[in-house]
């Protein structure tokens, strides 16, 4: 029942119309940190907004009933990693300033929405582990630009945290590929 709800194209294309419009409005509320940062490091500053962007174009495809393994190994790394780590910092807002305004509590249910939806879709991945192994390497990449290169998303109140932050959010990835690997990878050589 499940599998024909999440396949049926007028689902997918809701769904990909809510993706496409979050996405939209990821870049925009990125646009005053792009407005700062250095063009090198424009692809690696919108995390979220490029982890939807890779979910809205999986759906596309899906229409079409279509794949495209390497941009599903993105999206559900990226839509996972990121969906838990706006929640907790939003969480971790909360505990720090002891209230949390109306968008805090959009981005935590928009992004807990995000990692939720990409685990939902894995069953119909056609990833391999070379697939998971570019996203792996993009994934640590970007905490490398975010945590190193100091181009992490701006949560003003959670500045003189950075250092925890930044290690919360590498072991956050390696449990989001270790998911992924998990849920596409490990099934198929179960099979074997």
């Amino acid at each position: 029942m499940i599998k024909y709800i999440l396949l049926d194209k007028r689902f997918l294309f809701l769904l990909f119309i809510i993706n496409l419009f979050g996405t939209a409005y990821g870049y925009y509320w990125y646009r005053y940190q792009l407005s700062e940062t250095p063009d090198i490091f424009l692809l690696f500053v919108p995390d979220s907004p490029t982890a939807s962007l890779f979910f809205t174009i999986v759906l596309l495809f899906f229409l079409f009933k279509k794949n495209l393994p390497y941009v599903e190994a993105l999206a559900l790394i990226t839509l996972f990693k990121y969906g838990v780590w706006a929640v907790v910092m939003n969480l971790l807002t909360l505990v720090i300033e002891g209230s949390l305004g109306f968008a805090g509590y959009m981005l935590m249910f928009s992004h807990g929405a995000m990692a939720v939806q990409g685990l939902l879709y894995a069953p119909f991945y056609t990833i391999k582990l070379r697939h998971i192994m570019f996203a792996a390497i993009w994934t640590l990449h970007n905490d490398v630009i975010d945590y190193v290169f100091d181009q992490m998303p701006i949560y003003a109140s959670l500045i003189e945290y950075m250092k925890e932050i930044g290690y919360f959010t590498f072991w956050l990835s390696i449990l989001s590929i270790g998911i992924a690997y998990a849920l596409t990878i490990r099934p198929k050589n179960s099979l074997s």
